[in-house]
C-alpha cells in the first residue's frame, strides 16, 4: 500500500473538484431531451463513467476514483434540493432517479474494480 504524502492528498483534491465539475454539468443537464430521446442523461452518464474510470486508470489510485465519484455525488445531491425560489434541477422522474443512482453504481464498480496485475512481475514473482 502507498504511503501518505502531500502530493497524494494534493491528487485526491484535484479529483474532487473533477467530479464537483463532471457532477455539476451532469446534473444540469440530465433532462435534456432531443425528440423525447433522454441525449442528456446518456451523455451525462458516459461522461461521468468515463471521467471516474479515467481516473483510476491514469493514477492506479482508488482512493483517487472514490474523491472523483464523490465529488460528482455530492454535487449532485447539493443541486437535487429545493433552492431557495423554490426551484429543482433534479426532478422526482425517471430521469432524476437514474441519474442519481448512476453515480453511485459506477462509482462503488471502478472503485471495487481488482488491481491490473503486470504480467512480466506476475512471471518474475512465480520463478
Amino acid at each position: 500500500m502507498p504511503r501518505f504524502s502531500f502530493l497524494r492528498l494534493a491528487g485526491w483534491v484535484v479529483a474532487l473538484v473533477v467530479g464537483v465539475i463532471y457532477g455539476a454539468a451532469g446534473t444540469v443537464s440530465h433532462a435534456y431531451r432531443v425528440f423525447g430521446l433522454p441525449v442528456g442523461l446518456v451523455l451525462a452518464m458516459v461522461a461521468a463513467g468515463a471521467v471516474i474510470i479515467a481516473v483510476r486508470a491514469l493514477t492506479a489510485d482508488r482512493w483517487a476514483a472514490l474523491a472523483t465519484g464523490l465529488g460528482a455525488m455530492g454535487v449532485a445531491i447539493v443541486l437535487s434540493g429545493t433552492g431557495a425560489g423554490g426551484s429543482v434541477i433534479v426532478p422526482q422522474s425517471i430521469l432524476g432517479v437514474v441519474w442519481t443512482l448512476w453515480l453511485p453504481a459506477v462509482t462503488a464498480f471502478v472503485v471495487a474494480w481488482p488491481e491490473r496485475v503486470d504480467r512480466g512481475r506476475a512471471v518474475r514473482t512465480a520463478d
